[in-house]
């Protein structure tokens, strides 16, 4: 089988778009996605049997638009495979967790369509047994059908959280709270800023009439500031500007924001004889769903453009994804932290900042308050932080944060000054790697034949 003129990594909205947009062109294109199922997080499948969450019209119509293009598209995709990285030589390497090997393959471009991440900022107890993210809800919902059960509470920041929240109360289980750093209703300006987008203000008036019709407490302008095990549930206690109080719970849910997922992949360019590296969608810049297509298409066309493909440019993309930034901006001033909610602040010296190796609030300070000024790799080699299983892909970014405000007349560090830049992207088993081999047997064939002669 010959290697595909284009390789993406990721089935969601970007990776799709990108997708279907090449097979129109005559490009060949093939799909790698980690998952046994397309959609992405955001258009997450539900597993056999279960009931599927109630969505949003607008969300369930640019589903069904893009699954049935796609449908038709005929692109190939290899489930169960994870992008590890690129080779020096420009082969590909993905992780075939179905046949327990890696397989190379040199295609001439590769779209990364990774999507995005939730942001967690660390508090005493948000690594304890109970405690997920407000995504991580989301999802389970998504693919089983129902609410989680017991007491929940949601906190952190951002329109996600009310979201969640009203998906919870349509499955029969609202959260005992919705705890909010931000205060929506202090920013009448950017919430005014809105009405240029009425789709996005129907998708958020509807999750937000779902939570008030359920009474659903929402307490804006508070931020959760500690987790302790109490029981079989947690106490958590809350901070505003009126002081504090606790609540009892079965269960924790946090959310601080989304992120690009771009941990670990290789920078956008070229790399010698190796492919043409683009992100799309919610890797390159954390857009939302309807953002990430429009990316999708505009770097499959980046892609048809490098391939030497007669195409005409289109711009529309563009427009669309500077109109879905200033959205996305607009929310960022409506939900920002207030001042007495702020991230980071007053973390106690045993808060757990790496839960791979256990290294606390404490012992970066001990490494920042050193005479000889530590970079963020030597904060890596002498306290271990970014070093356990997840190399730094969940504590990198708080770390160099906490690094920052510990040490404000140094440069602030940035999380790859912590992790670098090296691949496996992900954790692949030597045994896997011992069999990678290409899967192009005709050209390796024709290879072999030349040799002979």
């Amino acid at each position: 089988m010959a290697d595909p003129d284009v390789l993406i990594v990721g089935a969601g909205p970007a990776g799709l778009a990108a997708a279907v947009e090449l097979a129109a062109s005559g490009v060949s294109v093939e799909l790698a996605e980690q998952r046994g199922t397309i959609g992405g997080a955001i258009y997450r499948q539900p597993i056999s049997a279960a009931t599927p969450v109630p969505q949003a019209a607008a969300a369930k119509a640019r589903w069904r638009s893009l699954s049935a293009a796609f449908d038709e598209s005929g692109v190939r995709v290899r489930h169960a495979t994870v992008f590890l990285g690129i080779e020096a030589d420009g082969q590909v390497l993905l992780d075939d967790r179905r046949s327990g090997g890696v397989v190379c393959l040199r295609p001439k471009v590769v779209i990364l369509a990774t999507g995005a991440v939730e942001t967690v900022h660390p508090r005493p107890g948000w690594h304890l047994a109970g405690v997920t993210t407000a995504g991580g809800l989301q999802v389970m919902m998504k693919e089983r059908g129902r609410a989680p059960e017991g007491r929940v509470i949601l906190a952190g920041n951002g329109p996600l959280l009310i979201a969640v929240a009203a998906q919870m109360a349509r499955l029969g289980n609202p959260p005992v709270a919705v705890v909010e750093a931000g205060d929506p209703f202090r920013r009448p300006a950017a919430g005014l800023g809105l009405l240029a987008f009425p789709g996005l203000l129907r998708e958020a008036a509807g999750y937000v009439l779902d939570v008030k019709r359920h009474r659903v407490p929402w307490l804006r302008g508070t931020r959760l500031a500690a987790i302790e095990p109490q029981g079989e549930g947690f106490a958590v206690t809350l901070e505003d500007a009126r002081g504090t109080r606790r609540m009892e719970v079965d269960r924790v849910a946090l959310h601080d924001g989304i992120r690009p997922n771009d941990f670990g992949l290789p920078q956008v360019g070229g790399r010698g004889e190796g492919p043409l590296v683009l992100h799309a969608g919610d890797c390159r810049e954390a857009l939302g769903a309807p953002a990430a297509g429009a990316d999708g298409h505009r770097a499959a066309r980046e892609a048809i453009r490098h391939l030497g493909a007669d195409r005409t440019a289109n711009s529309r993309e563009g427009r669309d994804i500077a109109r879905y930034r200033k959205a996305q901006a607009l929310l960022a001033r409506l939900f920002a932290p207030l001042p007495e909610a702020l991230p980071f602040e007053n973390l106690p010296d045993e808060t757990l900042l790496c839960r791979c190796e256990g290294r606390t609030v404490g012992d970066l300070r001990a490494l920042c308050e050193m005479p000889d000024r530590l970079t963020g790799r030597e904060v890596k080699h002498n306290g271990r932080f970014a070093m356990g299983a997840c190399q730094g892909r969940f504590c990198a970014a708080n770390t160099a944060v906490l690094m920052a405000r510990m040490r404000p007349e140094a440069p602030a560090p940035t999380p790859v000054d912590l992790t670098g830049r090296r691949w496996p992207a992900r954790p692949v088993s030597i045994g896997a790697l011992m069999q990678a081999a290409p899967e192009n047997t005709d050209q390796d064939k024709e290879m072999t034949d030349e040799v002979h002669k």
